[in-house]
């Protein structure tokens, strides 16, 4: 049974989706903005949104998790600390906003570029 279960599966297993993810956020972080399709951008979002929360509390225990999280990448974990965290000290959430770009090409889905809030 799928009870309890929200999250997409994005035509991937476990694994493949997960380093997903993180390619997409460590592309996020370091871009500011990437081009996906939509169901990557609404599963991209409150991973992101996690990581720059964890960032705000400045702390070793954040730093580590997020880059256990991120696949390893300590340019991304820099650059949440002392970028984004803060810029948004202020804010209690929603960082990132998903603007639909309708049908790009011959691609499978809808277009999406999801965005850190300026």
């Amino acid at each position: 049974m799928n009870h309890g279960r929200k999250n997409r599966t994005l035509g991937r297993r476990k694994g493949q989706r997960v380093a997903l993810l993180r390619s997409l956020a460590r592309s996020l972080v370091l871009q500011e903005g990437i081009t996906t399709t939509i169901a990557r951008a609404k599963e991209l979002r409150p991973f992101i949104e996690r990581m720059v929360s964890s960032a705000k509390k400045n702390s070793l225990s954040s730093r580590r998790m997020i880059q256990t999280r991120m696949g390893g990448a300590p340019e991304v974990v820099k650059k949440l600390h002392e970028i984004y965290a803060p810029r948004y000290a202020k804010r209690a959430g929603g960082y990132t906003r998903i603007v639909r770009l309708g049908r790009v090409g011959k691609r499978v889905g809808e277009a999406a570029r999801i965005e850190f809030i300026k």
